[in-house]
C-alpha cells in the first residue's frame, strides 16, 4: 500500500489535542470544497511537494517521552487508504492518537475509531443542508452517519462548527445544534471563521456585527453539557 500522503506537519501544538502536547500531521486531499477552508493547498489528492511519512515517523521516534499525542488533520484524513496503518504505527510508538475529520467516509471512520484516543468532528451545516457548503450532493447523509458512529464509539470527542453568517444563518446554527443535541451530543464548540488562507474574497470581508452573538450562544449552551466558542 502506498504510504500516507502528507501535505504539512507541525512538530508541536498545545491546542489540537485536549490537555496534551501533540504533533499534527496534515493529510493531503479532501473530497469537499467548503468556501471558508483555510487550508486550500491540502484539497488536491496530490501536491507537488509532499512530506515523507517515513521521515515523520523517524522524528516521532526521537520525540518519544517528550510529546503526548499525534493528531491527524487535513485535508481529510479518512480519504486515504493508508490512514489505518499510519495510526497503528503511531500507537506502536506509545503516542495517543487524535483525528480531525468532517466525516465524509463513514466506513473508513468506523475502521479507524478503535485506534483513536480522541476525535474532533467538524459539522458543516444542518445535515439536510450540507451541499451548499460542501459543494457535494449527499454529503449531509455521510456526515450524519459519521456523527452517529462517533457517538456510539465511546471515543472522547467534540463536535465543532465554523460559523460565518454568509454560510450559516442564525436559524441554521440553531437547527444544526438542535440536530446534534437530539443525536445525543454533549460537547459542542462554535469556531470563529478565520480569513487567513481562505480563497473566497467575499468571505474574507469581516462580517457585520457580532456573530455568533451572546443571545444565540446562551441558547446553544442550554442544549449541551459542554459548550464553548473558540476564537
Amino acid at each position: 500500500m502506498p504510504p500516507l500522503r502528507v501535505g504539512g506537519f507541525v512538530p508541536l501544538s498545545a491546542t489540537d489535542f485536549p490537555d496534551a502536547l501533540a504533533a499534527v500531521v496534515f493529510c493531503q486531499g479532501c473530497p469537499w470544497r467548503c468556501p471558508y477552508c483555510h487550508n486550500p493547498h491540502l484539497l488536491p489528492r496530490r501536491a507537488a511537494a509532499m512530506l515523507d511519512w517515513a521521515q515523520i515517523l523517524d522524528f516521532l521516534r526521537r520525540r518519544q517521552g517528550l510529546l503526548d499525542a499525534v493528531v491527524f488533520s487535513g485535508g481529510e484524513p479518512t480519504l486515504q487508504d493508508a490512514l489505518p496503518a499510519a495510526l497503528r504505527e503511531v500507537r506502536a510508538l506509545g503516542f495517543r492518537v487524535g483525528l480531525h475529520s468532517a466525516g465524509p467516509h463513514p466506513a473508513r471512520l468506523a475502521q479507524v475509531l478503535p485506534y483513536l484516543d480522541w476525535i474532533g468532528m467538524d459539522i458543516k451545516a444542518p445535515f439536510a443542508d450540507y451541499a451548499p457548503v460542501t459543494g457535494v450532493r449527499g454529503s449531509g447523509a455521510r456526515a450524519l452517519a459519521s456523527a452517529r458512529l462517533v457517538l456510539a464509539s465511546g471515543v472522547p470527542h467534540e463536535f465543532r462548527s465554523t460559523v460565518h453568517p454568509a454560510l450559516l444563518s442564525r436559524e441554521a446554527v440553531r437547527a444544526l445544534a438542535r440536530g446534534l443535541a437530539e443525536l445525543g451530543a454533549r460537547r459542542f464548540v462554535l469556531q470563529a471563521f478565520r480569513s487567513r488562507g481562505c480563497e473566497d474574497a467575499p468571505l474574507r470581508e469581516p462580517p457585520a456585527g457580532s456573530f455568533p452573538d451572546p443571545g444565540l450562544c446562551a441558547e446553544l449552551s442550554a442544549l449541551f453539557e459542554h459548550f464553548s466558542v473558540r476564537a
